[in-house]
């Protein structure tokens, strides 16, 4: 028997450029008191923290978690790359529903610095070797262009290599998420572009350029998530339930297929997304919105078809139609995704489960989907993981 798990009380900060923040240690705090604040609990019911970074030293969880309170819990540190957020949820996630605890607190925070994402240490292997091994043999390797837009630039090569599509199609993914953006106040970048204003931006790696990779950004955002006994016991708000949620690692078909999609992620997104749908018994075609992990506009297209919100190579014409937007078939991303929102790389995953909890309670403002009822997160890190988490209103 599990325990369903709700999400009582979610926090974010607003998201910033790099030199632009303070400490992730105060960033992490402030987020954690916030979803504390907007789940109308103190810190003392908290029963364990499960806490994400990518960049940063060992307990710098506990960093965070000292700045809300000392009460002696468990905190555990969590690294995922840039589904660390959702992983950490993941956990705080099961250690509910397996009954062991009632209350956790799911962290999320980083520091960034400027510039491509690096590794830190040149005297070991990296974990990303044999992906870049992959990448070279099938498309080559340039080291003086940023690493991850490679990877996604040549999962765009391939997708436009057997669908044909033009590459600006990517391109107005970018539009979108700034028109969405434009509606989000914690969002790094609010302003609007065009489509001519993408295309003639810098070339990073063709087809994407500059305006079409999300940036390095600073934030930290939280969740707090209980048993329904909890919430009741307690008076809160358990509007919004996780209804079932996935997480899978690379396969066979990642390295071993000759393209450059899997190797980013596809196949570990459509694993995750078909196991979620199954649990919770339902399809991609009832879900009413959408945050996922637009690290690049490649990924944003190529997800659509992973998670079955379109037909394999039908992406484009889904978003010449408008369908990914409002008045659209799902609304996603409508906090401007990583794209313009950010991508604080330990707290993306927790804004994600933010904007949905917002969204499904009727709290999202402007960015508002209405009647939303049914929301999907989709968060992914090279190296390689995957969380995928359905939410869904429940009650009134």
């Amino acid at each position: 028997m599990t325990q369903a798990v709700h999400v009582v009380g979610v926090g974010m900060i607003p998201f910033t450029k790099p030199g632009a923040s303070e400490a992730y240690d105060v960033m992490g705090s402030r987020a954690a008191k916030l979803a504390l604040d907007d789940a109308r609990i103190d810190y003392a019911l908290v029963q364990q923290a499960y806490v994400g970074y990518v960049f940063g030293d060992s307990t710098a969880g506990q960093a965070a978690i000292y700045g809300v309170g000392l009460s002696g819990i468990p905190v555990v540190n969590v690294n995922n790359n840039c589904a660390t957020g959702s992983t950490a949820l993941w956990l705080a996630r099961q250690a509910v529903a397996s009954g062991m605890v009632d209350c956790v607190l799911a962290l999320g925070f980083e520091q960034m610095v400027p510039g491509p994402l690096k590794g830190v240490w040149a005297d070991r292997p990296s974990p990303l070797g044999r992906f870049i091994d992959t990448l070279e043999a099938h498309q080559g390797f340039d080291p003086a262009v940023p690493r991850a837009a490679q990877f996604f630039g040549g999962a765009a090569r391939d997708y436009i290599a057997e669908h044909g599509i033009a590459p600006s199609t990517f391109a107005r993914i970018s539009v979108k998420a700034r028109q969405h953006a434009a509606r989000n106040p914690l969002a790094v970048f609010r302003q609007t572009v065009t489509l001519d204003e993408v295309l003639a931006s810098p070339s990073v790696f063709d087809p994407l350029t500059r305006l079409q990779c999300c940036p390095p950004t600073c934030g930290a955002a939280a969740a707090v998530v209980c048993s329904a006994d909890f919430a009741r016991r307690h008076g809160l708000d358990g509007r919004v339930r996780i209804a079932a949620q996935a997480m899978t690692t690379d396969g066979p078909s990642t390295f071993g297929s000759n393209d450059v999609r899997k190797l980013v992620g596809a196949d570990m997104a459509r694993a995750a997304s078909a196991k979620v749908y199954a649990e919770a018994g339902i399809g991609p075609e009832d879900v009413d919105v959408v945050e996922l992990h637009d690290c690049f506009t490649a990924n944003e297209l190529i997800t659509y078809e992973s998670l079955g919100l379109t037909p394999e190579g039908t992406a484009e014409q889904f978003i010449l139609d408008g369908d990914n937007t409002y008045g659209g078939r799902v609304v996603t991303n409508p906090s401007g995704g990583l794209l313009s929102k950010g991508h604080p790389l330990g707290a993306t995953g927790l804004a994600q489960c933010a904007e949905l909890t917002w969204q499904l309670r009727g709290q999202a403002q402007q960015r508002q989907v209405e009647g939303a009822r049914l929301a999907l997160q989709h968060n992914l890190g090279l190296g390689g993981a995957c969380v995928v988490t359905l939410y869904e209103k429940v009650g009134a």
